[in-house]
């Protein structure tokens, strides 16, 4: 990671250069984060079988600290065809070269940190499936751009959102649910598997049947960004 070495961002947020947060497909793709650590390492287990139920792919970006407390379960997500593991980061912290902090969480404070951050988790989910992660989200999702260059640098995909579905977890079933009525062709939507008895699980019980009763169809990332692993640049 020399070759970041100096560089000084000048974006800081969710939607910085680099970053994914739509697919050119027609189909809607959920990703549920699981983001551990204190409060935050336990398991929907309604929201997992509410996708199960109606035969809904998603992406799962998992947090090293979450798999760390249910590898069991990560393992056996994992192997399910129905989901696709993604890179939540080793600590769940902001990703930032220079140490800027989102939503009180201080992020990392250098390349080095960054790059840390990146792989720690990449080793754990690459030892858990056997497969290289394809796709990162940072704690907080927040980047540089100088950061989501590195992610790309090391063969996976910044992917943020364009629907925020569940506000980290804190709405109540009525508001995921009109927020994931939002959803169309080529939204990201983000929201959590991690916080059982909120409202997630819920809003998406009441809202996913709607969708697919009125047409809308879904996919994992993997299905519709076939190009992470290209060149840094190529899948903007």
């Amino acid at each position: 990671m020399t070759e970041f070495g100096g560089r000084l961002p000048a974006e800081w947020g969710l939607t910085v250069t680099g970053v994914v947060t739509r697919s050119p497909d027609s189909q809607t793709v959920l990703t549920l984060d699981a983001c551990g650590g204190p409060g935050g390492s336990g398991v929907d287990q309604e929201l997992i079988a509410t996708l199960r139920r109606l035969n809904i792919p998603a992406t799962l970006f998992m947090n090293a600290r979450w798999i760390q407390a249910n590898r069991q379960l990560a393992a056996e997500l994992g192997h399910d065809p129905l989901f696709e593991l993604a890179n939540h980061g080793q600590a769940h912290r902001p990703l930032s070269v220079t140490g800027k902090s989102a939503y009180g969480i201080a992020g990392t404070g250098s390349v080095a940190d960054a790059y840390d951050e990146l792989t720690g988790c990449m080793d754990v989910l690459r030892e858990l499936t056997g497969r290289q992660p394809q796709f990162f989200r940072p704690g907080t999702a927040y980047f540089d751009e100088v950061s989501a260059a590195m992610t790309r640098r090391l063969g996976m995909l910044p992917v943020n959102f364009s629907v925020n579905a569940d506000a980290g977890a804190t709405l109540s079933p009525e508001a995921v649910g009109s927020a994931l009525a939002t959803a169309r062709p080529g939204d990201i939507v983000i929201a959590h598997f991690n916080k059982p008895g909120s409202g997630t699980a819920a809003g998406f019980r009441q809202e996913l049947p709607r969708l697919q009763g009125a047409g809308t169809t879904f996919a994992r990332l993997g299905d519709v960004l076939p190009c992470a692993l290209t060149p840094v640049g190529r899948c903007d």
